[in-house]
């Protein structure tokens, strides 16, 4: 699937397709296949099943009719939890339309899309207890049966959410989807702490493996990838794919398969929108691939072979297998692959230069470029710790001055004033001296 010609990665629209030419997008947790043609080929001999694959001639894949052949072995297994919630082993046959059911689809079919709250406020109603209750049967069936192995809990699921779509197979399939969406998030919030990493798989050691995998490859820059980056000196705050990386690190924070999908198609769109604004020309298939790989290098996401997982087993399979979310589901599972697999020739390296990265012997331009950097920085910082101790020293020679100036204004104006009280008092003694001269003088000229 991958080749290193020119712009680093290239994955064609055909590579990502199912390998059994069925139209819809594959998966290498699948081996290329998409989730359908997986079941259907790991399914054991002998088992037959219904085919509720939609026909591929453009239009969505639909929630056909609940498989009620399983295998013997399988099914004896199966059919005993089933009776928990459904009081037999097969789902019940929808009953003839009566007023309450009508009601019921009415209500259900005016549903606005997105409106969850509007959905809880349906299945809550008296015309909705039939279908309330069976939910609340799958999900404490589903909890008492927590140590069930992973497999076989995704099965009991999506065989859930099939039987579930038959109550509306009047609507239309964008009704239904909408329907079940609601429906996902209702049952995978409630089973998310039983099922996540379960202790039946191995996910928690792969998701150990896989991060200590892409902290190993921390070196690998834009370049390297061919990512279309804006300018070598671009800040790290001024990194275009910063929101794309928040956002799927958020995936881990999400319950529900379709929210944790929301923040892999958010990380898309941001990656898009990055791509558009960084390079000249328009974005496409190459150039995203690369760039999804960079910000999974970079973001290093909580628990993503997990988050992968739980999607893959519990989330709806239109979701994953069609349309613009089921591309960037698949686009990043390839970017997983990639990662997982990467060498020296991926990134136009010699097998010694990748392994002088990976121990660590080399670094790239741009790391050296960051260390010097680095210690530019510190220097500054340094220059700017002596600035600081200069103008403290300077405030305290400046106190002390003032200090000095203000003693010295002080002793002036005792001075000052010793001095002026001595002028008035010889001042006074002179105007005395004066006044009895001119009173002798008087008397003199009277005698005369």
């Amino acid at each position: 699937m991958w080749t290193d010609k020119q712009r680093g990665l290239r994955v064609s629209q055909e590579e990502l397709l199912c390998k059994n030419a069925c139209g819809y997008y594959g998966n290498p947790a699948w081996k290329g296949f998409c989730s359908k043609c997986w079941r259907e080929r790991s399914r054991p001999p002998g088992s037959q099943r219904q085919d509720t694959r939609p026909s591929s001639d453009g239009a969505p894949p639909t929630f056909s009719k609940f498989e009620e052949k399983k295998n013997i072995e399988k099914g004896r297994r199966i059919s005993t939890v089933r009776r928990l919630f459904w009081g037999s082993s097969s789902p019940p046959k929808p009953q003839e339309t009566s007023e309450s059911h009508t009601k019921m689809l009415k209500a259900y079919e005016s549903l606005e899309p997105g409106d969850f709250t509007g959905f809880l406020k349906i299945l809550r109603s008296p015309s909705s207890q039939r279908l309330q209750s069976r939910c609340t049967a799958f999900l404490n069936t589903m909890e008492a049966y927590h140590n069930l192995q992973i497999q076989k809990q995704s099965d009991l699921v999506q065989d859930f959410y099939q039987s579930f779509a038959e109550y509306f197979r009047s609507f239309s399939e964008t009704q239904v989807t909408q329907i079940m969406e609601h429906v996902e998030k209702l049952i995978m919030t409630r089973l998310h702490k039983w099922v996540f990493c379960h202790d039946s798989c191995d996910d928690e050691q792969k998701d150990l493996a896989l991060q200590r995998r892409i902290r190993s490859l921390n070196w690998v820059t834009p370049q390297m990838l061919s990512v279309p980056f804006p300018d070598e000196d671009t800040p790290v705050t001024g990194d275009p794919f910063l929101p794309a990386i928040t956002a799927i690190i958020e995936m881990d924070a999400k319950r529900a398969p379709q929210d944790k999908l929301a923040c892999v198609s958010k990380c898309s769109q941001h990656i898009f929108e990055a791509l558009s604004t960084s390079n000249n020309e328009p974005a496409n298939a190459d150039d995203f691939l690369t760039s999804l790989v960079y910000v999974v290098l970079k973001a290093n996401p909580p628990r993503l072979h997990s988050n992968m997982q739980y999607m893959i087993r519990f989330g709806l399979p239109h979701s994953l297998m069609a349309g613009e979310s089921g591309y960037y589901f698949t686009n990043l599972s390839c970017a997983v692959a990639f990662i997982e697999k990467l060498d020296g020739p991926a990134l136009n390296l010699s097998p010694e230069q990748f392994d002088g990265y990976m121990r660590g012997q080399r670094a790239p331009a741009a790391l050296k470029k960051a260390n010097g950097t680095q210690k530019l920085l510190e220097e500054l910082q340094g220059r700017q710790e002596k600035l600081h101790q200069g103008v403290d020293a300077l405030n305290m020679q400046l106190q002390k001055w003032v200090q000095v100036v203000n003693s010295q204004l002080d002793e002036a104006t005792s001075q000052f004033d010793k001095v002026q009280k001595e002028i008035t008092a010889q001042t006074e003694a002179s105007e005395v001296v004066t006044s009895s001269a001119e009173d002798g003088s008087q008397q003199k000229e009277e005698e005369q």
